[in-house]
């Protein structure tokens, strides 16, 4: 166990608090065998997990419903950091990674870890199409002695609805024949800085055994394990992780807006504010947020809240200002048009994926920023050299070009910047406006 230090904003009182966590020591619970391991689900939060097990199982079943994702990894064609590739290489040539589309194979495992997507729908309502066929496949082929743990970012009590009592409905007793626990995922897809290895961990069983074998399991994924009173403690863990997140990238944008309206410097400002060693913890702001967490997570507690006749405003707040992010951009960059309008202006958006680093579009800004300028009636092309094709909810497909000429456009959205990437050409654009506040090859860009 590390002594891994609390990142609490409460006046240094967290070193108090600090005893309050149990820290699961893997080297008190006798010698580490975790067996074989199925991962269900290998996107970007299932395929590094495999990855990460790779010399700690001696097999690790790879299941995923989708076999174009599957002949993807296959070809080692999947997005991810570099060491992982290497892994992935190795883990396919030496056998210790099976791939396959057949829930069933779940039954051949000691452990299986759920990591399916969990998305919500157009109208903000939790989706839990994926989530409930993993759990259902998972539970018709337990078998005793699995130890079973949900990863899945959802409502406070998934783990007891969709695994703990279908599981009991079948005959089998959680914490004498099969153990349950939820340990959220904490993978911060694209970021070397972040490995799995050194993120710690919360862990909730549904009983203290199944907490200690859980634990063990994941164990094999990060030095660091805490464990909770329960799977729901560890589910709204997950929940406020993300929904701080939220909130805090809401009052960013709004701060940043003001920081413009006074001419002032928000990244500045912020990393000024950071300076003070307690009682803030500040983020960057941007054009918008993306990516499979922080856009939906939220509403997962929304929802849940909503159907026992409660609310929380602020967290509702954050999540429409988040939801209007884009569109500011598309105001701005109409602001910035000769003539005050967008119609017939050549834009192009720099980098479409909703992080740096990654090929992932799921909740991109950069997609209803593009909708927008669309409807303004603006040409609009992308420069991503990681995503060659998108496709808008139209349907309408777009390519990103190939090869860039700032002369050619009136005005470049500079939206995603990947590491290695060049990205001279956009100070030859007549106009640039950044959306990350921290582009410095156009000197004369403006910020959101």
């Amino acid at each position: 166990m590390a002594d891994y230090q609390l990142s609490l904003a409460v006046n240094g009182r967290e070193r108090q608090l600090h005893g309050n966590l149990v820290a699961f020591g893997n080297g008190n619970a006798g010698p580490a065998s975790t067996g074989a391991v199925a991962i269900v689900g290998l996107g970007y939060v299932g395929l590094p997990t495999a990855l990460a097990l790779h010399g700690r199982s001696p097999q690790i079943i790879g299941i995923d419903v989708s076999r174009s994702r599957l002949r993807d990894i296959a070809a080692r064609d999947a997005d991810l950091l570099d060491d992982d590739h290497k892994r992935l290489d190795v883990a396919l040539t030496d056998g210790s990674l099976e791939l396959t589309s057949s829930p069933s194979a779940a039954s051949r495992a000691d452990a299986i870890i759920v990591c399916v997507p969990t998305p919500v729908d157009a109208d903000s309502v939790p989706d839990l199409r994926d989530l409930r066929s993993a759990c259902g496949a998972v539970v018709a082929s337990a078998r005793p002695g699995q130890i079973i743990i949900l990863t899945s970012t959802s409502y406070a009590g998934t783990t007891r609805d969709l695994l703990i009592e279908p599981l009991e409905q079948r005959g089998l007793r959680v914490g004498t024949d099969v153990f349950v626990a939820f340990s959220p995922e904490r993978i911060d897809p694209g970021n070397p800085d972040h490995l799995q290895r050194d993120t710690p961990r919360v862990l909730g069983g549904a009983t203290a055994e199944c907490a200690r074998r859980a634990a063990r399991v994941i164990g094999e994924l990060t030095d660091d394990v805490y464990v909770v009173s329960s799977p729901e403690a560890a589910e709204a863990t997950k929940l406020y992780e993300n929904i701080f997140r939220a909130v805090s990238l809401a009052l960013a944008n709004e701060f940043a807006d003001a920081c413009t309206a006074l001419g002032l410097d928000p990244i500045e400002v912020t990393l000024a504010a950071g300076t003070k060693p307690y009682g803030f913890l500040g983020v960057f702001p941007g054009p918008g947020v993306g990516g499979h967490c922080i856009p939906c997570d939220p509403y997962y507690l929304l929802w849940q809240l909503d159907k026992r006749g409660r609310r929380s405003p602020l967290i509702e707040q954050a999540m429409r200002s988040i939801a209007l992010r884009p569109a500011r951009v598309v105001d701005r960059a109409a602001e910035m048009a000769a003539g005050g309008g967008l119609a017939g202006a050549k834009v192009v958006v720099v980098g479409i994926s909703y992080k740096t680093g990654v090929a992932d579009v799921r909740e991109s800004p950069a997609i209803p920023i593009i909708t927008g300028l669309v409807a303004r009636g603006a040409a609009v092309s992308f420069y991503d050299p990681l995503v060659p094709i998108l496709r808008l909810p139209s349907g309408q497909e777009m390519r990103t070009v190939q090869a860039p000429r700032g002369e050619d456009f009136d005005l470049a959205i500079v939206h995603t910047v990947h590491p290695g990437v060049s990205y001279g050409w956009v100070a030859a654009c007549k106009q640039v406006l950044d959306g990350t506040y921290r582009f410095d090859a156009a000197p004369h860009r403006e910020v959101v």
